[in-house]
């Protein structure tokens, strides 16, 4: 099959002679090799199934409407898309043939010289996916719109509720798991209930307002320094929310949700249930692994090689959450973080580069630029290099760290601003209640074609109107 760089009109000549470079998945690792690769002489094909780049650290920021979507997604075209050699063509890679080097995506196969996979990671229930529909992980917008929908709509009905434990029961969340992405959005969503009642619903109570964040391990922050891990505690109860640690989850039904621990079962009866206690590889992993024999760990992720290849594929690499890498100084396998995904990135598109002039570059370190998660307003936990910051330092840090990561300039001034703006008024901006129930089930997004009455129609004709984007359930 012939390899070609898709184009309406026909690419500039020279561009025919270049190596072509495919990358899956716009993430921070996508992202970052496309900034590298951008007008150097290789042809690039971005190809993600949605058509935007999002931080996903801010997940939680939008779940509780302290920013809207668009503050933390931008558009892939507006950010690598006018580089010359760079695609951009939104579908889902179903299959990939390593022997071919085609990748098949929208249904039609496409050629690769060098394949670089930088898909992520997705959550997982352990097993129990019929949770998913009661606890909306928080991987995606969807997900995030669908958890600050159903809390808003839940202290809606409370305002009109006679009862006081139906009441109760209405103010109430679970969040499940105690890692950074729990404790961001446990202590996010009380802060918002805590001033949601105050000033805005007239017949609830603060008193009611309850947040409780359950996991089976023993401190919150697990990852984290133990003195870190009891101030973010400290500070998470301080502001109201309850610590279950030592309860496993049992069982998932219809606002309740069932524990198990070494004092025995309990029963936590909410409205509201999140989840953010499993991550896996994405399913590409998976195939992959079928396609070539290469090892997966225990979290779906690809066991590589230290330029990132899989073993006896070197022109495959995988990249980000979707890769074990164990080739470190201490033999550690890499977090699945941002920092390692846009390193790792940047590291790979260099020696693609400099492979093509013959050269080799120094082999891939990792610089670990430490940890922090947010737990209130001013108020943040980190552990750069041994050194720990608690509250309004270890926000200072935190906020700078995120806003380096921000790929996109409009969007780090306007998160910027809206930090301030809530943090001088303790007013969020994004608190409205949109979508449809259950808006986070089956989201995917794909290029469907419409089938036109002409049954052929002049090459110069073949144009994309008939396609649509379905963000479906």
């Amino acid at each position: 099959m012939e390899r070609f760089f898709l184009e309406l009109d026909p690419p500039e000549q020279v561009m025919r002679s270049w190596p072509h470079v495919v990358v899956v998945g716009g993430g921070f690792a996508g992202l970052k090799i496309c900034h590298i690769l951008a007008r150097q002489p290789v042809r690039v094909t971005l190809i993600d199934k949605r058509n935007f780049n999002l931080f996903q650290p801010l997940l939680y920021q939008v779940a509780s409407g302290l920013v809207s979507e668009a503050d933390i997604a931008s558009p892939l075209r507006q950010m690598v898309g006018d580089a010359p050699n760079i695609q951009i063509l939104l579908g889902e890679v179903v299959d990939i043939d390593p022997e071919a080097r085609q990748v098949v995506f929208n249904g039609q196969h496409y050629g690769y010289d060098q394949l670089i996979l930088a898909t992520g990671s997705g959550s997982t229930y352990f097993g129990r996916e019929e949770w998913r529909a009661l606890a909306p992980p928080m991987k995606i917008l969807e997900h995030a719109d669908e958890i600050r929908r159903r809390l808003l709509m839940a202290l809606e009905e409370a305002e009109q509720t006679t009862d006081p434990k139906q009441r109760a029961f209405l103010q109430t969340v679970v969040v499940v798991g105690a890692g950074p992405a729990g404790c961001e959005l446990a202590g996010s969503l009380i802060e918002l209930m805590h001033r949601a009642v105050q000033r805005n619903f007239k017949q609830l109570r603060q008193s009611d307002c309850r947040v409780v964040l359950v996991d089976l391990v023993d401190r919150v922050l697990p990852t984290m320094a133990a003195p870190l891990s009891a101030a973010a505690a400290g500070h998470l109860e301080g502001a109201g929310v309850e610590l279950q640690l030592g309860f496993k989850v049992e069982s998932i039904a219809p606002g309740r949700v069932c524990l198990l621990g070494s004092a025995g079962a309990q029963q936590l009866e909410a409205a509201t249930i999140c989840w953010t206690a499993g991550v896996r590889a994405s399913r590409l992993g998976k195939l992959l692994s079928e396609r070539t024999g290469c090892a997966v760990d225990r979290g779906g992720r690809l066991e590589v090689s230290p330029d990132f290849s899989i073993p006896g594929y070197p022109d495959i690499r995988a990249v980000g959450d979707l890769c074990s890498y164990s080739h470190t100084i201490d033999a550690k396998t890499l977090p699945g973080t941002a920092g390692p995904a846009v390193q790792a990135g940047g590291w790979v598109a260099r020696d693609i580069l400099a492979r093509l002039t013959g050269q080799t570059i120094a082999p891939f370190r990792w610089q670990d630029l430490g940890t922090m998660a947010v737990i209130g307003p001013w108020y943040a936990v980190a552990d750069l290099w041994g050194v720990h910051l608690t509250g309004l330092a270890g926000w200072v840090v935190w906020a700078l760290a995120h806003l380096a990561f921000i790929p996109d300039t409009e969007n780090r001034i306007a998160l910027f601003s809206k930090w301030m703006w809530q943090i001088a008024t303790r007013q969020r901006t994004a608190l409205l209640i949109t979508g449809r129930p259950d808006q986070h089930l089956g989201v995917d997004v794909g290029l469907f074609r419409a089938e036109r009455p002409e049954l052929s129609r002049s090459p110069g004709r073949r144009l994309l109107d008939e396609q649509h984007l379905l963000v479906g359930g």
